[in-house]
C-alpha cells in the first residue's frame, strides 16, 4: 500500500522551475524552458520580448480568471469574477527572464512558484493542438498535392494517433502558408515529446531539405548546438560554380559573438558526450556511414557544382571519406589502453585513453567531403566534440554531413560548423577552450596555423602543400605506367595533394613523351556534370591564372611545352575555369614551375641518368607526401623504398594513399606535427593517456611499513 502511494507521488508533476543557465540563442532558451515546463505540468508563454535583448516568460495557466465583464457594483470592494467560455487563467506569479549578455542568452528565475495545480494531462491545454514543424511541412506538401484538410488530418493521425488538432486548425495553417508564413516559431508545439515524435516516417533529411540553406536566400547557415543558425553578419562570400560562374550559395563571415557561441556549444556538450559508452558512439558511426551511402548522389552533385570536379571524382571523394567513418566504427578496440598486473607487491598499473576536449578542423577546397571525414568522425568517436570550418569556396558537402550526423543520432553540440576566413581561423587558434586542431591546406596556411596554435599550447596536425614524384625506370611496363601517370597527373584537374605532378625518367623521357601525349589528348575536358567529362574546371579564376603563370614561367626558363591546355574552350561552358592537360618537358629543379605547387592538370617531365640520380632529385625536394617508382625490378624497387625520403611510397602504384587502418603519413615540409591523420596515429592525436596505479588489499592487516615498502623505487 505504501509502495503504491509512493508511486502515485512520483507521478505527480512537481511544478519545479527550470535550472538557470546559458544558451546559444533566444530560441534555444525558449525551447528549453518550454520543454522543461511541459515535463513539470505547466505551460509557459512569452509575456514580453525585445528580440535581441530580453525575453520574459510566464505561466500560461493558473491564478485568477480574466474579468470579462465589469462588476455590478463599481463601488464595491469585492469584485466578482466569473469564468467565461474560452478564457484562460492568468496572473500566475511564475516568471523567468532571458537576457543577452556577451553573445549568449542567460536564463534567470525571477519567481519559480505557481498558484495553481499542475496539469495532469498536458493535452488539456490549447497548445497541445498546435502542429510541429514537421507536421507543418507535411501540411504544405499535401496542400500543394491537392488534399483537403480532413484528408490531411487523417494522414497526420496515421503517424501520430495522439494528434488533437481539428480541420479548423489545418485551415488556419493553410491560411498562414498562403501568406508565406511557416516559420518554426509560429507553429512550435508544446505537446509532450512522445506525442511529437510520432512523425517518424518523415526522415530528418526530408524535413531539413532547406535547413542549412535559408528558405528565402542563398545564404548558408552556421551549425551550432544541433541547429542551423543564420549568421547576423552582413559580409558574405559567393560560392561560384567553376564551370558556369553561377552563384551557388553565399557563405557568411561569422561574427566573433557567433564563434563564441559555437565554442560554448561544443564545450557544453563535451561532459555528457565523453561519458557516453564507446559502443553507443560506435552505433552512431555505423548509422552515419549508412546515411552517407544513402545520400552519396546528393553529396557528389553538391561537390561537382561547388568544386568543379567530375561526378566520378566526386563519388571517389565521398567514398574515400566513408572509409574513415567505417574505421571509426571500430573505436572500442582502437581506444584500448594497456594493463600490467602486479608491477609491485599487490599493485597493478594500467593506462586508458581519454578524449582531449573541444577539437577543431580547418579544411581546404579540393576534397569537400573526404577531408572533413578524415577529421570529425575519428574525433567524436573518441569522445571529443568538434568545430569544423569548411572551405569558404565549397561548404555544401560539410553542411550535408552535419545533417546526416544529426539524423544518425549525434547529440546537439558534438559537431558544430562555422564559416569564415582568416579571422575565424585565428579565433580557432587563439581560443583557450579549443584543445586540438587539424588542418589541411597550403604551406603558408598550414604553417601559420601550426605556429599560432602551438604558441597557445594546442595539439596540431597540419598537412600542407606538396610536390609528389614518380620515378620511371627503363624496364617499366609501358601501358600500365602511361595509364598511371596520366590518371595521377591529370585526374581531379590536378587539384589533389597526392597528384603526381613531377616524373623523373631514368635514361631519358623522349621515348615516353609520345605515348603520354597520345593518352592526354584523348581526355575530355568538360563540366563535371557532363557524363563524358574526364577533367573538370579548376576551382576559381585566380587559380587558373596562377597555373597559367607557372606554365609560362617554365617555358621562359627553358622548359619545352609538349602539350598546352591553357587556351582550351569548352562549348556551352565558355566562361568556365578550364585548363586542359599540359605537359612540360626538360624541366629542371631550379625552375619555379617545379619549386612551387601547381595544383592543376600539369605534368612536369624530368630526366636522370641513373636511379641514384633520380632518388637524389626527389630527396632534394622540400616536400615529402609521396613518391612512386615504376619498374619490373625488385632490386630497384627495394633500393627506392629504402632510400627515398617520403612519407608514403608507391611501387607500381601512382597514388600511394593508405587505407584508414594505416595513417596518412606525410613528412618533411608536407606535414607539421607529431601525429598523422586517421589510423592509430589519428586516434592517438584525439586522445590523451592517463595512467592509473592501483592497490586493492586488506590494508587493516598491513602495517604502515609494509605499505610504504610497496612503493620503494616507484
Amino acid at each position: 500500500m505504501d509502495g503504491q502511494k509512493c508511486a502515485e507521488n512520483i507521478d505527480v508533476p512537481q511544478m519545479l522551475p527550470p535550472q538557470p543557465g546559458s544558451f546559444i540563442d533566444r530560441e534555444e532558451l525558449i525551447q528549453y524552458v518550454g520543454d522543461f515546463a511541459v515535463s513539470q505540468g505547466y505551460i509557459v508563454t512569452i509575456k514580453q520580448s525585445k528580440k535581441d535583448k530580453i525575453v520574459i516568460l510566464g505561466c500560461d495557466r493558473g491564478g485568477v480568471y480574466r474579468n470579462r465583464r465589469k462588476a455590478a457594483d463599481e463601488s464595491s470592494s469585492e469584485h466578482t469574477r466569473k469564468r467565461k467560455s474560452g478564457s484562460r487563467l492568468t496572473n500566475c506569479p511564475f516568471e523567468c527572464v532571458g537576457k543577452k549578455e556577451d553573445g549568449l542568452w542567460i536564463l534567470t528565475i525571477k519567481n519559480g512558484t505557481h498558484n495553481h495545480e499542475a496539469l495532469r494531462d498536458i493535452t488539456e491545454h490549447p497548445s497541445a493542438r498546435r502542429f510541429t514543424e514537421r507536421e507543418v511541412l507535411l501540411i504544405k506538401e499535401m496542400t500543394e498535392a491537392g488534399l483537403k484538410p480532413r484528408q490531411i488530418l487523417k494522414r497526420l493521425r496515421q503517424s501520430n494517433p495522439e494528434l488533437l488538432s481539428t480541420p479548423k486548425h489545418v485551415y488556419n495553417v493553410k491560411a498562414k502558408l498562403r501568406q508565406g508564413n511557416y516559420t518554426v516559431r509560429n507553429f512550435k508545439s508544446l505537446r509532450p515529446q512522445a506525442s511529437a515524435s510520432g512523425n517518424s516516417h518523415l526522415s530528418s533529411s526530408d524535413a531539413n531539405e532547406l535547413s542549412w540553406r535559408q528558405h528565402d536566400t542563398l545564404r548558408v547557415s552556421n551549425f551550432i548546438g544541433g541547429r542551423f543558425v543564420e549568421s547576423q553578419s552582413f559580409a558574405v562570400i559567393d560560392v561560384i560554380n567553376p564551370a558556369t560562374q553561377e552563384v551557388v550559395s553565399q557563405v557568411p563571415l561569422t561574427t566573433n559573438e557567433e564563434f563564441k557561441a559555437v565554442v560554448f556549444a561544443a564545450k557544453r556538450a563535451f561532459p555528457s558526450w565523453r561519458n557516453m559508452p564507446v559502443t553507443t558512439r560506435q552505433r552512431i558511426m555505423f548509422k552515419l556511414q549508412e546515411l552517407i551511402r544513402r545520400d552519396m548522389d546528393k553529396l557528389a552533385m553538391t561537390i561537382t557544382n561547388e568544386e568543379g570536379k567530375t561526378l566520378k571524382d566526386a563519388y571517389d571523394d565521398v567514398s574515400c571519406g566513408l572509409e574513415v567513418v567505417e574505421h571509426a566504427c571500430g573505436m572500442a578496440t582502437l581506444q584500448m589502453g594497456e594493463f600490467a598486473s602486479n608491477v609491485s607487491n599487490g599493485i597493478d598499473t594500467y593506462s586508458i585513453r581519454e578524449p582531449v576536449g573541444v577539437c577543431a578542423g580547418i579544411c581546404p577546397f579540393n576534397f569537400p567531403a573526404m577531408i572533413p571525414l578524415w577529421m570529425f568522425p575519428v574525433a567524436v568517436a573518441c569522445g571529443n566534440t568538434f568545430i569544423l570550418k569548411p572551405s569558404e569556396k565549397n561548404p555544401g558537402a560539410s553542411m550535408i554531413l552535419a545533417e546526416l550526423a544529426l539524423e544518425a543520432g549525434l547529440p546537439n553540440g558534438v559537431l558544430n560548423i562555422v564559416h569564415g576566413t582568416n579571422d575565424i581561423v585565428n579565433a580557432i587558434c587563439d581560443d583557450d577552450d579549443v584543445r586540438a586542431i587539424s588542418v589541411v591546406g597550403s604551406n603558408k596556411v598550414g604553417m601559420h596555423i601550426y605556429a599560432r596554435a602551438l604558441a597557445k599550447g594546442k595539439r596540431v596536425q597540419s598537412s600542407m602543400g606538396t610536390k609528389n614524384h614518380a620515378v620511371v625506370m627503363p624496364d617499366a611496363s609501358i601501358d600500365a605506367t602511361v595509364n598511371a601517370l596520366v590518371g595521377a597527373g591529370f585526374g581531379a584537374a590536378g587539384q589533389r595533394s597526392m597528384a603526381l605532378s613531377s616524373v623523373v625518367f631514368v635514361g631519358g623521357s623522349y621515348s615516353w613523351e609520345n605515348k603520354i601525349l597520345e593518352r592526354a589528348k584523348a581526355l575530355k575536358v568538360n563540366a563535371g556534370t557532363e557524363p563524358d567529362a574526364d577533367i573538370g574546371p579548376v576551382i576559381s579564376k585566380q587559380a587558373k591564372e596562377q597555373i597559367c603563370k607557372l606554365i609560362e614561367s617554365g617555358a621562359e626558363s627553358g622548359a619545352r611545352i609538349v602539350l598546352d591546355g591553357r587556351n582550351i574552350v569548352v562549348r556551352k561552358y565558355e566562361q568556365g575555369n578550364f585548363i586542359g592537360p599540359t605537359i612540360l618537358s626538360d624541366v629542371t629543379a631550379n625552375m619555379d614551375c617545379y619549386k612551387e605547387e601547381i595544383c592543376g592538370p600539369v605534368l612536369l617531365c624530368m630526366q636522370a641518368d641513373s636511379l641514384e640520380e633520380a632518388i637524389n632529385i626527389v630527396n632534394r625536394s622540400r616536400s615529402g607526401n609521396g613518391a612512386s617508382i615504376f619498374t619490373t625490378s625488385g632490386a630497384a624497387a627495394r633500393k627506392f623504398q629504402t632510400e627515398i625520403e617520403a612519407g608514403q611510397v608507391g611501387i607500381n602504384v601512382p597514388i600511394s594513399v593508405p587505407l584508414p587502418f594505416f595513417s596518412f603519413t606525410g613528412s618533411k615540409a608536407s606535414f607539421a606535427g607529431d601525429l598523422n591523420f586517421y589510423g592509430k596515429a589519428g586516434v592517438h592525436f584525439y586522445t590523451q593517456v592517463k595512467t592509473v596505479t592501483q592497490q586493492w588489499k586488506d590494508l587493516s592487516t598491513s602495517d604502515g611499513t609494509a605499505l610504504g615498502s610497496n612503493f620503494q623505487g616507484l
